[in-house]
């Protein structure tokens, strides 16, 4: 039962509404034989075959240790571990951490101490790359992906198999209650001008994310999920087809040329189509029957001219939206807009705001700062995990600063201006420049670099660093990405390197990085396409 105050409060929602396990329960009783999630060429489960799994992946983590409240991380592609990872974690009540899967050295190392967590699931593909760094915490890794793992390749940790996820018999119910405000999963940003922070996140925020943000999504959706299951790309769409009792096809990443088989060999009718998938797809040659197909709400972002095109060639009906790790849909648009840049109106349960550097709104046609807050408890993050001062300065004023720029008019539409925050975003990832430049600067004969965006021919931003080299050195633009390409995930390392003696700063010695994005790609920028070097993702398992 909710606590009886909360009954009386028309925001709050009952577990069976929004909390992960009390969902698995309740369609595997209401709907056992339905079909729940179709891993692209792997297993079906029904319902009912969702919640005896996640039941088995919850004993496993109880005999491992874990509690109500623990952190666990889990690094692994999207396929059936990591969702039993989650559901299994979730049915505890425990904290589900995800882990990007390119990431490596820093970066990577900052998340796991900041996790706290003891107990990571791994994929063997990616095990080693902890032997390069300081695992904190941690003393134990279940491993998935592999049925005969050398456990002497990583040191340090208690190595458990993969059929320890699976054990011969699950839990009968849920050990301890889980109410809606409980933390749901800890999702790390891509960092800005400092390291990555860890969004808390409550199950009351995945539901106000997903099923109440867009009321056109129900049960008889079958939902595409191919984004990661470590951005809240891909778990707002699981977590609506958990609410909505629906169904979903979960696949490793998005496909180019399987994309519309897909579509019709599952009868998909709802996806979000991120960034670079656009282009992607535009590019693709005609084919007969391209706009017969069983799509029928398509979630694109962002609203650009080439995302007019595409919803025009494939006929599709498409909206878009604005969202962040740390909110839940804010604004939404309706139907076929037709203004590019346009993110929205905000959405009921939502205010929203723009406002200037002392949150004083600003006028219609005015650039600020797009400042939210909700009617519902934990509707929003509930801050930042071990990081007060940054939750604090983001909850100033009791409003949640997004730290990006916007504009709205007399009509109520909101448009998406600029970062005000110091991010590169390249093919729907965020990338932070101060993660970016202490690796490079972790170069010996690098002094001082800036990370900065320059606009790439296929939307969004290319990484382009500027570098000053230490007194009486020179330095080499192949050997320096040859430095950073085993320190830095794929899509972090940059495109452009440009060498400079001194970086331009203000009195205060801040770097001007305005004057280096109005330079750009100068003339005497090394470009890593031009010198014949090709960066692919690891392709893991």
């Amino acid at each position: 039962m909710l606590d009886e105050s909360a009954v009386f409060d028309h925001r709050m929602l009952g577990r069976e509404e929004c909390v992960l396990g009390h969902l698995l329960e309740r369609w595997a009783e209401e709907k056992p034989d339905d079909i729940a999630i179709i891993f692209q060429n792997g297993p079906t489960w029904t319902w009912r075959e969702a919640l005896q799994q996640t039941r088995q992946a919850a004993k496993a983590f109880l005999d491992l240790g874990v509690a109500k409240g623990d952190h666990v991380l889990s690094w692994q592609p999207n396929g059936p571990d990591a969702v039993i990872t989650w559901f299994g974690l979730n049915y505890l009540g425990a904290v589900y951490v995800p882990l990007n899967t390119a990431y490596k050295g820093g970066i990577l190392e900052h998340q796991v101490r900041t996790s706290d967590a003891q107990l990571i699931i791994c994929h063997a593909d990616l095990a080693t790359r902890l032997n390069d760094i300081d695992t904190a915490s941690l003393t134990d890794m279940l491993i998935v992906g592999s049925d005969d793992f050398d456990a002497s390749t990583v040191a340090g940790l208690t190595i458990h198999p993969a059929s320890a996820l699976t054990p011969p018999t699950g839990l009968a119910e849920m050990p301890q209650p889980v109410e809606p405000w409980d933390t749901q999963y800890i999702i790390f940003t891509s960092g800005t001008t400092g390291p990555s922070k860890a969004v808390l996140s409550s199950y009351l925020q995945g539901y106000s994310m997903g099923p109440e943000a867009n009321p056109r999504f129900d049960g008889d959706d079958r939902i595409l999920v191919n984004l990661p299951l470590f951005h809240v790309g891909g778990t707002v769409f699981i977590n609506t087809t958990l609410a909505n009792g629906g169904s979903c096809v979960v696949d490793t990443h998005f496909r180019t040329d399987q994309f519309w088989s897909t579509i019709r060999d599952h009868n998909i009718t709802a996806t979000c189509l991120l960034a670079a998938m656009v282009p992607f797809l535009l590019n693709l040659p005609e084919f007969e029957g391209e706009q017969d197909h069983s799509l029928r709400t398509t979630v694109i972002v962002p609203w650009t001219d080439e995302a007019m095109s595409v919803a025009k060639r494939y006929k599709l009906d498409a909206m878009t939206t604005f969202n962040m790790t740390e909110v839940s849909s804010p604004l939404m648009s309706d139907l076929h807009p037709n203004i590019p840049g346009l993110c929205g109106k905000v959405r009921p349960g939502i205010e929203a705001r723009v406002v200037d550097e002392n949150d004083c709104e600003v006028a219609p046609g005015q650039t600020g700062e797009l400042i939210l807050r909700s009617d519902r408890p934990w509707a929003l993050n509930h801050g930042y995990y071990k990081n007060p001062e940054a939750t604090a300065k983001a909850w100033r004023n009791g409003w949640f600063h997004t730290g990006d720029g916007f504009k709205y008019d007399e009509d109520g539409n909101f448009f998406f201006v600029d970062r005000i925050k110091d991010a590169i975003r390249r093919r729907g990832e965020n990338i932070s420049s101060f993660e970016v430049e202490n690796e490079v600067v972790a170069h010996p004969e690098i002094a001082e670099a800036a990370a900065i965006p320059v606009a790439s021919e296929l939307g969004e931003d290319d990484v382009m660093i500027v570098v000053a080299p230490v007194d009486g050195c020179r330095i080499d633009s192949k050997e320096l990405f040859e430095f950073l390409q085993p320190r830095m995930a794929h899509f972090m390392l940059p495109r452009f390197i440009r060498i400079v003696a001194e970086l331009p700063k203000t009195p205060t010695q801040k770097v001007q990085k305005h004057l280096l994005k109005s330079e750009g790609v100068t003339g005497d920028t090394w470009d890593r396409e031009e010198a014949g070097i090709e960066v692919k993702r690891d392709r893991i398992g």
